[in-house]
């Protein structure tokens, strides 16, 4: 047993040394106290609403025509390529926590909470990706709150993602009015 001096107390070193030497979890550790299997899945859920919000970007990008709606498509490009550094983030952590990231295409609309969208007109889609865009701030505002304090790391990453699409949110209903 090694003379450990804490400086803090609160803090038992000798028996978090004990704890990390079962490395079966990776980075879960003994302390952690959500519910791995309900957060995987809550994961995986906001996982597919990503993947869903990219491709409907992605659609609208390359579906949106005329020559004065050339910014709108680079915003459309750009919010495609940020929701495809949330879902990555995401599956990340899914990882971490021993868990498998779900990116099956069979299923991918069902578990999302955003909505697909194949319209044609420029109005519309910027309108259903407002909406979109509505429907993850509020969806991750409740992960958020459900999560409370048994799992920070998810939670500092969901808030992080939601800033994020608070901001998309903005842009579209900025689009919306000029």
């Amino acid at each position: 047993m090694s003379d450990i001096t804490n400086i803090y107390p609160g803090i038992d070193i000798e028996e978090i040394r004990a704890a990390a030497k079962d490395i079966s979890n990776g980075a879960v550790t003994a302390g952690y106290q959500g519910n791995r299997q309900q957060v995987v899945a809550m994961l995986n859920d906001a996982l597919a609403t990503e993947l869903v919000c990219v491709l409907r970007y992605k659609r609208h990008y390359y579906t949106a025509s005329g020559l004065l709606n050339g910014p709108i498509r680079a915003e459309f490009l750009l919010h495609a390529q940020e929701e495809q550094a949330h879902a990555d983030l995401l599956a990340a952590r899914i990882v971490q926590l021993n868990g498998k990231p779900d990116f099956n295409p069979n299923t991918l609309t069902a578990r999302s909470h955003a909505e697909y969208d194949d319209s044609d007109n420029i109005l519309a889609m910027i309108k259903a990706n407002l909406i979109s865009e509505r429907v993850a701030i509020e969806s991750y505002r409740q992960m958020i709150k459900d999560l409370g304090d048994t799992d920070p790391t998810t939670r500092l990453l969901l808030a992080g993602i939601m800033a994020k699409e608070e901001e998309h949110a903005d842009d579209m209903r900025d689009l919306l009015v000029t």
